[in-house]
């Protein structure tokens, strides 16, 4: 069954800028960093209908909306493992000082021969140390299930035990939560790049929405 063709604008999982804007009009955020991977920069193709923009840059100008003097940095790197990160990243955004800072899920941790999952979340629990000092609210988000390297059988469950130790250590960090694992969006035909790894333009478009709902419901948490 072929999935039905959407454009930004019709698109129901994809929010309109003045209206995602709306959704954060309180947001006290001023200073916004994004570290880590290919992922965390938004890295895609064009999708015919959708503005050719990763969902880090769409965001930044969501929140540019509602705090026009909002200084932005993004350090992601192509191929960036967690350790990568921590070793040529971290020291950058700390002196960004930011108070929204986005956090890499590790995907690229996981291609290994054998992943050793003890390390893996050894490194993530370091990188969210030193993010946490900053002081920033950090976000992160889940791998997707369309994200598929078929030269590892086990693949699925690699990517289910990343996501288990994303979600705790998110849940132990107070880190805002994207799950992309089973959002419906993965079913969708067209939403992966030629690369087969990383989402299209419409799947960045949906992933910045998300990002907005996300955090919009983590400040109405906190409204007295």
């Amino acid at each position: 069954m072929t999935s039905p063709s959407f454009t930004e604008e019709t698109d129901p999982y994809c929010l309109a800028t003045l209206d995602a804007a709306a959704m954060l009009f309180d947001a006290p955020w001023q200073r916004y960093a994004v570290i880590g991977d290919s992922l965390s920069a938004g890295t895609g193709d064009k999708s015919v209908g959708y503005g050719d923009q990763g969902w880090s840059d769409r965001f930044a100008h969501i929140l540019r909306q509602v705090r026009p003097d909002l200084a932005y940095l993004n350090t992601a790197v192509v191929g960036a493992t967690t350790v990568g990160t921590l070793d040529q990243q971290i020291d950058v955004v700390r002196d960004f000082g930011p108070d929204l800072l986005h956090l890499p899920c590790g995907a690229n941790d996981l291609l290994r021969r054998s992943p050793d999952f003890g390390e893996i979340e050894q490194d993530l629990r370091k990188m969210y140390d030193l993010a946490a000092g900053t002081g920033a609210q950090l976000t992160t988000f889940t791998l997707g299930r369309s994200y598929v390297v078929p030269a590892f059988p086990d693949w699925t469950e690699r990517v289910l035990t990343l996501n288990d130790l994303t979600r705790a250590l998110a849940d132990e960090y107070d880190a805002v939560v994207v799950d992309m694992w089973d959002h419906p969006v993965n079913s969708r035909e067209n939403l992966l790049s030629a690369d087969r790894i990383h989402f299209s333009t419409s799947g960045q478009a949906v992933l910045a929405s998300e990002m907005v709902r996300a955090l919009a419901a983590a400040l109405a948490r906190r409204t007295p």
